[in-house]
């Protein structure tokens, strides 16, 4: 099985001024061809350091794929920093210029003379044309690997990487491979005493078996190697029923299921019109649920409620509403303490919890163990 590493280009992204989503989609793509990833590395706009990071990543890996600085100013460096990288020099090509030309008269402009910069790659590569951009894209290869220099905007990358870079790489490195992966998501225990319960599972070499922990919320991360996309998913899904045994009520989902999604569903099969109140969250709660069809649910931010006050106040709302069930939750971040409260037509609750990590994260740590609160208890008033 091949290995890889993607190296982004631009120093606006290096500097945090736009979000790198190259990555992830090359990423999770390489994952489905059964291409192993290494690593992935930001480089600003600087020649030397993007052909030393080259010729490192080639030392590593025997694909190597660059995305960014492939524009027609000065200051788009790549095409120069892979030809260093392959010790040779740039050269114009007519057919490329053309392309270029069509795909700007399209739209009814006339080129540049910088535009011509875009016209050039490295002597020997095999030329990518970009029918949808001016931004040629291009690949290098030797005895070590290739470099796939793609452009850096999304749509361009995409399409390229889609039309013109799967089909290379499942021919030079006859990939029949491929990679699937599934996360149970889990809610209501910390990721160490997830580990107990799995921990001979996370020793298996295929499918294997991971943890990613997101305060409060632990992720299970299968991924199964087959040839076939149905034995991967054969594969899986024993191993998912194995965990699910294990973990029992801590899953709430898979892959881009919700916390919150889970808990209104929840809410929702007890037929439970519901009212939600948070305090000291600075709206965190309300955020979550917002792309969330609303419901019978009612949402309300509190302000400066004192520690022991959240009860009260739920239940003078929940009664203002006419609601069945009520949810509340109060951060005190000077104590570093949660308060819950939970009322339901069969329970009242309320809880204190105390929060050992960064306090930046307190709010988000909140709302999961709110929400994981009200998806426990309904599910255990339905007997599930």
């Amino acid at each position: 099985m091949p290995s890889a590493e993607i190296i982004t280009i631009g120093t606006e992204i290096l500097l945090g001024e736009i979000v790198d989503t190259n990555t992830r989609y090359i990423a999770r793509s390489l994952r489905g061809l059964g291409v192993d990833l290494y690593r992935t590395i930001t480089i600003g706009d600087n020649a030397g350091r993007i052909a030393e990071a080259i010729r490192s990543s080639l030392a590593h890996a025997e694909i190597v794929i660059t995305t960014g600085g492939l524009g027609p100013t000065v200051d788009d460096p790549t095409r120069e920093a892979v030809a260093r990288a392959f010790e040779t020099r740039t050269e114009f090509r007519e057919d490329l210029w053309a392309q270029i030309l069509e795909v700007i008269n399209r739209y009814g402009r006339q080129p540049s003379e910088n535009q011509k910069r875009q016209a050039y790659v490295p002597s020997g590569a095999l030329a990518i044309p970009n029918p949808v951009g001016t931004a040629p894209a291009f690949i290098m290869e030797n005895d070590q690997g290739c470099v796939i220099s793609l452009p850096g905007v999304p749509k361009e990358m995409e399409h390229l990487w889609h039309e013109s870079v799967i089909p290379y790489l499942q021919a030079r490195y006859d990939l029949r491979q491929i990679i699937k992966v599934r996360l149970i998501r889990t809610a209501g225990a910390p990721e160490a005493e997830i580990d107990e319960k799995i921990s001979e599972f996370e020793r298996l070499a295929n499918p294997t078996v991971g943890l990613a922990a997101h305060s409060g919320i632990v992720d299970v991360r299968i991924t199964a190697k087959a040839e076939t996309e149905a034995s991967a998913d054969r594969m899986i899904a024993e191993l998912e029923g194995q965990l699910r045994e294990r973990l029992g009520t801590w899953v709430f989902g898979v892959d881009e299921d919700t916390l919150e999604g889970a808990a209104l569903r929840a809410a929702a099969s007890r037929t439970w019109n519901l009212v939600i109140v948070e305090s000291g969250l600075g709206g965190a709660l309300i955020h979550r649920l917002a792309n969330l069809p609303a419901g019978n649910l009612v949402a309300a931010e509190a302000a400066d409620l004192g520690e022991g006050q959240l009860p009260d106040h739920l239940e003078a709302f929940r009664a203002q509403h006419n609601a069945r069930a009520a949810l509340g939750v109060a951060a005190f971040p000077e104590h570093r303490i949660v308060e819950l409260a939970l009322i339901t037509p069969e329970t009242r609750l309320a809880r204190l919890h105390a929060f050992g990590g960064h306090p930046d994260l307190l709010p988000r740590w909140a709302v999961n163990i709110a929400l994981n609160l009200l998806r426990r208890t309904a599910e255990e008033d339905l007997g599930t």
